[in-house]
């Protein structure tokens, strides 16, 4: 068994990782499992809290913990003694907490994007080792440019968090599209060329070392759910507004991606029949009025900016920005319009879903003619009136690191499913025939 460990340093950054669930309420995963990431969601617990946030005896959790211990997953730590009280000697057995082993493994997270590629390397706890965030040229890339950028992308992070690439169990891949992050496959891209590429099955191939892909969108919920302002919420919806228009659902905890794993494409709702070209090649899709390049689009039309073709998207949209702030009529009515679909796309998540939170991330959060008042009272007007007010709506406008950790969280969510998850449960030798999963 491992020894206790007693330096008081090792509690330092021990704030937890991972969602939230309420005590008692969450019985489908096998039992070590459930132990395993109620440590890892707490950051430092003590054994009894444990038994009692899933309703099950104290000495199951022993057993159970021991084990992991054992495995080498979590550790022991002196939690602080508390100053003796008075007519009190302080003496006695310390108390201890239960924290998840960081060493034990560390995972890679990365984002291939429109814009640039970033990557992080989190050990077992969530916590960030090294990052790295790279430009990336225009246009598609063909299958063996991709894996060769991520290639290069992994080492440049791996050098820098002084590891080698076999040091990692695993790489979360995420990037824009129609991703099926069950079977690994990308059915379309705007940074892939080509449709219905196994791409998991290539990268890990080509990189030595598992990799988990997943729609980045996904990834922005999923860094919401493990480390952000989701970590509580048992339901909630986050709607990315980058070079595109991405949505990610949680349900109870638990990130949901439809039945064919290409759900919540909430960018490709239609809004308007017969509508403008959508980069998916059909037309009216939400985002081809509110997506970076909708934008640039509009701004080249009203404003004869028909000189700036060679200027680069995120040019071209700060001058848009400028010339808007600056109170230019033609620029304000763009954002205008950009925000009414906007509340159109909100509207229908809330009558759809009604979550209790709606998180806006992404790059474009910076331009807040998309969520001013009237584009918010527009959502208002157009959903359904129930006398109870709208779910509250956040502005993240965080840089893409943000999706590289989400990336980093679904291959840690990998790792963690592999090792204890159905199938794994050493007290399915204990009732045969019995489903642990099902619990």
């Amino acid at each position: 068994m491992k020894p206790r460990i007693e330096s008081t340093e090792l509690q330092e950054g021990r704030k937890g990782v991972g969602p939230l669930i309420p005590p008692l309420s969450d019985s489908q995963r096998p039992l070590r499992q459930q132990v395993f990431e109620r440590v890892r969601a707490a950051g430092l617990i003590a054994r009894v809290q444990v038994a009692k946030e899933l309703g099950v005896s104290p000495a199951s959790v022993t057993t159970i913990t021991s084990e992991l211990i054992e495995a080498g997953l979590i550790e022991e730590v002196a939690a602080p003694r508390e100053a003796p009280r008075e007519g009190e000697t302080g003496r006695g057995r310390p108390a201890v907490a239960l924290g998840v082993r960081r060493e034990a493994y560390r995972v890679a997270g990365m984002k291939i994007s429109d814009r640039e590629h970033t990557a992080v390397i989190v050990d077992f706890a969530g916590n960030l080792i090294a990052d790295a965030v790279v430009p990336r040229q225009p246009g598609e890339m063909q299958l063996p440019q991709l894996l060769e950028t991520t290639a290069t992308l992994l080492n440049t992070v791996c050098a820098r968090a002084g590891l080698d690439r076999g040091d990692l169990a695993a790489l979360g891949l995420g990037l824009p599209g129609f991703v099926d992050c069950n079977s690994g496959q990308v059915m379309w891209s705007s940074v892939l060329a080509g449709r219905g590429i196994d791409l998991a099955r290539a990268a890990t191939a080509h990189l030595g070392l598992p990799v988990h892909v997943d729609n980045d969108a996904n990834l922005v919920t999923l860094a919401e759910l493990w480390f952000g302002a989701g970590r509580g919420l048992s339901d909630f919806a986050v709607v990315t507004i980058e070079h595109g228009v991405g949505m990610g659902l949680v349900l109870n905890h638990r990130i949901y991606r439809g039945a064919q794993g290409l759900g919540m494409e909430l960018g490709h709702t239609k809004v308007q029949l017969d509508g403008a070209l959508c980069r998916c090649g059909q037309r009216g899709c939400l985002e081809a009025y509110i997506a970076d390049y909708a934008l640039a689009r509009e701004a080249s039309t009203a404003l004869n900016w028909v000189n700036k073709d060679s200027q680069s998207i995120t040019v071209l949209l700060e001058s848009l920005f400028d010339h808007a702030k600056a109170g230019h009529p033609a620029a304000r009515s763009i954002f205008r319009r950009a925000g009414r679909y906007l509340a159109v796309g909100l509207s229908n998540i809330v009558n759809l879903f009604d979550p209790s939170l709606i998180i806006l991330s992404g790059e474009r959060m910076r331009y807040d003619y998309l969520y001013a008042d009237d584009t918010l009272a527009e959502m208002d007007n157009l959903a359904i009136v129930t006398g109870r007010p709208r779910p509250p709506i956040e502005i993240h406008a965080w840089g893409d690191l943000l999706w590289a950790h989400g990336a980093a969280a679904l291959a840690l969510s990998a790792v963690t499913e592999g090792m204890l998850g159905a199938g794994r449960d050493p007290a399915a030798r204990d009732a045969p025939g019995r489903d642990v999963a099902a619990q």
